[in-house]
C-alpha cells in the first residue's frame, strides 16, 4: 500500500465543497460591493442564487447519494460525506441568509432611491393597482393555471424540480372542519415580473407573478375558503445516473434520464418564513423532506428573478455600459481565413475580441469547394447556433463532416439531443465519444485540398462553440496550420471515433491519456532548476484546483523555492502560507463582469518560457475522467501576448479576491499605495485602442517581450 504522502495530509487541503460555498460568497461579495453599480450588483446575486441550486441539484446531491449507500470514504481534506454533509448545510443556510440580508436591507431601498418599486405583498397594493392585478390575472394568468386539490380520492401532485408553487390550506365550505391542501404552481411561461401602474410620477412599480396568483387564488378554489397561501419551492436530485456499458442507445438513455429528473429526491424545500405551519408540515410530509432540508425565506422565493429586473428597459445609468467585441488585430474580414491562418498562427482572446473568425471558420469551410471534411467536438452551443448551421450545411454540399456531440453536458443535455438528430438529417457523421468518459475538448479540424497537397487547419479553445456565452466568458483560442498539430488533430478524431490511440502525440497533452504526467513533468522540471540555484516559475490559471497530484506537485516545488502563482476562479483545495509547505503560493480569485474561464498555463523552463492552454481544469474529473486537450503556444509574439494577459491579472488589484493563509477565506486587496487595476477593465480598454475601422488599413501589433523576471 502507498505511503501518504507528507504533503497531503488532511489539514494541508481544503474541502472541495466549502471551497466552493467560499467561491459564491465571493459573488455575493460582489453584490455588496459600494464600488459596483447598483444593477450589477442585482446581477451579482442573482448569479449567487443560480449558482447555488445547481450545486444542490448535483454536489449536495450525490453526497446524500453516497450517505444512503453508506459510502464512507474520506475525501482529500478528511472528510466522509456524513461530515461534509453536516459543515455544508448550515453554511448554506447561513449564505441563504446573507443573501436575503443583501436583498431586504441593501439592494430594495436602493432600487427605490432610483424609482423601481418591488411590491412585496399584495396586499400592500393600491385601490388602482389592485384593479390593474385582478383584470391582469383575469386575462393572462387565470387560463394557463391548473389548481391541484389533495385529499383522500386526489393525492398530492408530482412537484417539478425548480418550479415556484403557492401552496394552501382550503376549507369546504359544506364540510365542517374539513382541511385540505391544494398547490398551484406558479406558470414559467408567463413573465416572474408583472409591471402595474405606479402611484408615483416617474417610478416603475413591479409585483411579482405569484403575488397576483395568491391573491386571486380563491377564484381556483370555488366554494372553498382559503385558510392561508404561502409560496414554496422544491429543489432535487438532478445528477444522471447512466450506465453507459449497458445503454444499448446511449441517446435513449440520456432521453430517459432526462424524464426521471423531475422524480428526483427532494434535497432542498424553500418556503415563505410566514408561512402556516400546518401548510409547512404538511408539505413536508407530502415531499417527504426533514427540517435539514427546509429552507424558511424572508423574502421572494428564487432570487434568479433579478436578472429579469437586471434587463428592465431604462435605468442605464445603473448598468456597465455593454461592452462590444472588437475585431481581432491584424486579422482582415475582405481576406479568406484560410488564406490569413496560412500566413501565421492567429490569437483569439473572447470577450474582448469577437467570436467571428470561429464562426466563419466554420462557415468558410462549409462553402469552400477545397474543402474536404470538417471534423469538431461540440459540448455547449446557443440555442440558434451559427456553427451548428455551418456543419449542417457542409453535410448538405457534400463534405465529410464528423460531429462529437457531448450528450452528457449537465443541464444542456436536452439541447444536445436536439442538435445530434438535426446534424444525423442534414447528413452529417454523429459521435457520442468514449464509453465513461466526457469530451470536453474544444476543437475543430478542417481538411483542405491545395495546390501543395493536404493541409490541415486546426481550432482550439479553452471555452465551448458559443457564440452567446462568448460575449460573457473569457476564453482563449488558436487557430493554426500547424502541421504537427494538425496531424495530432487527426490522431484525436481517429480516437474519438475509432478507438485508435496513437503511440505517440506531437505537440498536444490529450487527457486522459497523458495530460497529468505532462503536466506534473513541467512542474518537476522548475522544481529541478529551483534546486540547481536557478530561478524557477508557475503561473497558471483555472476555473478550479483539486487533483491531489498536483497539489502534491506544487506543494513540493513550492518547498524548493519556485514561485507560483495560481489564478483559480472557482474551487481550490490547496492553502497557502503553509510553513515550509506553501509558502511560495499565492492564490487569487478574480470576480468581474465577464465569467474568468480560460485555462493558461506557464512555466518559466529557464528563461526559454513555455505557454499552455486548454480545455482543463486541474480536477481528478478533468484529468483521468474526461477528453481534454490542452495546446502550447510557440509563436513569440502570440506567447507573449499570452504572458501580458497573465501578467496583468496578476496585477488586479479591484476584482481580484486574495487566498489568505487559514486555508479558506479569501479578502480583497489592500489599496494601500497600490494603482486601481481592474483586469478585465483593462482588457476592454486594450482592444478599444487596437480596435481597426473599416477604412483603416490593417496593422500588426507588436509586443515588447516579457521574462519571467518582470511578474
Amino acid at each position: 500500500m502507498k505511503e501518504k504522502s507528507k504533503y497531503l495530509k488532511p489539514e494541508y487541503l481544503e474541502n472541495r465543497e466549502l471551497s466552493w460555498l467560499q467561491f459564491n460568497r465571493r459573488i455575493l461579495a460582489e453584490a455588496k460591493d459600494k464600488n459596483n453599480l447598483l444593477f450589477e450588483k442585482i446581477k451579482f446575486l442573482s448569479i449567487s442564487a443560480s449558482n447555488l441550486d445547481e450545486f444542490f441539484m448535483v454536489r449536495i446531491a450525490s453526497l446524500i447519494d453516497m450517505v444512503h449507500a453508506d459510502y464512507t470514504k474520506q475525501d482529500i481534506a478528511g472528510m466522509t460525506p456524513k461530515e461534509q454533509l453536516a459543515a455544508i448545510l448550515p453554511e448554506a443556510k447561513e449564505f441563504m441568509a446573507d443573501q436575503y440580508k443583501t436583498l431586504n436591507r441593501s439592494l430594495l431601498p436602493q432600487l427605490e432611491k432610483c424609482g423601481l418599486y418591488l411590491v412585496k405583498q399584495h396586499e400592500d397594493l393600491s385601490e388602482q393597482q389592485a384593479e390593474f392585478v385582478d383584470e391582469y390575472f383575469q386575462k393572462n394568468v387565470y387560463p394557463v393555471l391548473t389548481p391541484m386539490a389533495v385529499d383522500q380520492s386526489r393525492p398530492f401532485p408530482l412537484i417539478q424540480n425548480r418550479t415556484l408553487n403557492i401552496g394552501a390550506l382550503i376549507k369546504d365550505n359544506k364540510k365542517a372542519d374539513v382541511v385540505d391542501i391544494a398547490t398551484v404552481q406558479v406558470p414559467s411561461v408567463l413573465p416572474r415580473i408583472v409591471r402595474i401602474p405606479s402611484d408615483k410620477e416617474g417610478e416603475t412599480a413591479i409585483i411579482l407573478l405569484e403575488e397576483v396568483i395568491e391573491r386571486n387564488l380563491d377564484k381556483l378554489f370555488l366554494n372553498y375558503t382559503i385558510l392561508s397561501a404561502h409560496p414554496y419551492r422544491v429543489m432535487r436530485n438532478a445528477d444522471l445516473s447512466i450506465d453507459e456499458d449497458d445503454a444499448a442507445d446511449l441517446l435513449k438513455e440520456i432521453e430517459k434520464q432526462l424524464r426521471m429528473r423531475q422524480w428526483g429526491e427532494v434535497i432542498r424545500l424553500e418556503v415563505a418564513d410566514t408561512m402556516d405551519k400546518r401548510l409547512q408540515k404538511k408539505l413536508m410530509e407530502q415531499l417527504n423532506v426533514d427540517e435539514n432540508y427546509l429552507y424558511k425565506i424572508k423574502g421572494p422565493l428564487d432570487l434568479t428573478f433579478l436578472m429579469k429586473v437586471y434587463g428592465l428597459d431604462g435605468f442605464d445609468e445603473y448598468k456597465l455600459p455593454k461592452f462590444v467585441p472588437q475585431r481581432v488585430p491584424g486579422l482582415d474580414r475582405e481576406r479568406g481565413i484560410f488564406e490569413q491562418i496560412r500566413e501565421h498562427d492567429i490569437l483569439l482572446h473572447h470577450p474582448y475580441y469577437e467570436f467571428t473568425p470561429v464562426v466563419d471558420f466554420i462557415s468558410q469551410a462549409a462553402n469552400d469547394p477545397n474543402v474536404l471534411a470538417i471534423k469538431q467536438t461540440l459540448y455547449r452551443v446557443s440555442g440558434n447556433s451559427p456553427i451548428v448551421a455551418s456543419l449542417a450545411r457542409a453535410a448538405e454540399n457534400g463534405k465529410q463532416v464528423t460531429v462529437l456531440v457531448e450528450l452528457k453536458a449537465r443541464f444542456d443535455e436536452e439541447n444536445n439531443i436536439g442538435w445530434a438528430k438535426m446534424l444525423e438529417k442534414a447528413g452529417c457523421h454523429v459521435i457520442y465519444g468514449l464509453v465513461g468518459l466526457k469530451t470536453h475538448s474544444k476543437i475543430a479540424l478542417v481538411v483542405r485540398k491545395e495546390e501543395e497537397g493536404i493541409r490541415r487547419y486546426v481550432h482550439l479553445g479553452t471555452g465551448n462553440y458559443n457564440d452567446v456565452t462568448a460575449k460573457q466568458y473569457t476564453d482563449m483560442g488558436l487557430l493554426t496550420c500547424n502541421d504537427a498539430i494538425g496531424e495530432d488533430a487527426t490522431a484525436v478524431f481517429n480516437m474519438l471515433s475509432g478507438y485508435s490511440e496513437p503511440p505517440a502525440w506531437n505537440k498536444l497533452m490529450v487527457a486522459p491519456i497523458w495530460m497529468k504526467d505532462q503536466f506534473l513533468m513541467l512542474i518537476n522540471r522548475e522544481l529541478d532548476n529551483a534546486q540547481k540555484g536557478k530561478e524557477a516559475r508557475i503561473v497558471a490559471k483555472m476555473n478550479s484546483l483539486c487533483d491531489p497530484d498536483i497539489i502534491e506537485a506544487l506543494y513540493r516545488a513550492s518547498s524548493a523555492g519556485v514561485k507560483i502563482d495560481l489564478i483559480v476562479r472557482g474551487i481550490c483545495c490547496l492553502k497557502v502560507g503553509i510553513p515550509e509547505i506553501s509558502e511560495n503560493i499565492h492564490v487569487r480569485s478574480i470576480v468581474g463582469n465577464f465569467l474568468e474561464h480560460a485555462r493558461i498555463f506557464y512555466f518559466y523552463n529557464g528563461g526559454f518560457e513555455d505557454v499552455y492552454m486548454g480545455s482543463a481544469d486541474w480536477m481528478p474529473r478533468n484529468l483521468d475522467k474526461r477528453v481534454e486537450i490542452t495546446f502550447p503556444v510557440e509563436d513569440e509574439n502570440l506567447k507573449q501576448q499570452v504572458i501580458s494577459i497573465l501578467r496583468l491579472q496578476l496585477a488586479d488589484t479591484l476584482k481580484a479576491h486574495i487566498l489568505q493563509p487559514n486555508g479558506r477565506e479569501y479578502a480583497k486587496q489592500d489599496m494601500r499605495g497600490l494603482e486601481k487595476i481592474g483586469s478585465q477593465n483593462e482588457f476592454c480598454k486594450q482592444a478599444m485602442q487596437k480596435r481597426v475601422k473599416p477604412d483603416e488599413a490593417v496593422v500588426k501589433h507588436v509586443f515588447e517581450p516579457i521574462t519571467g523576471k518582470d511578474y
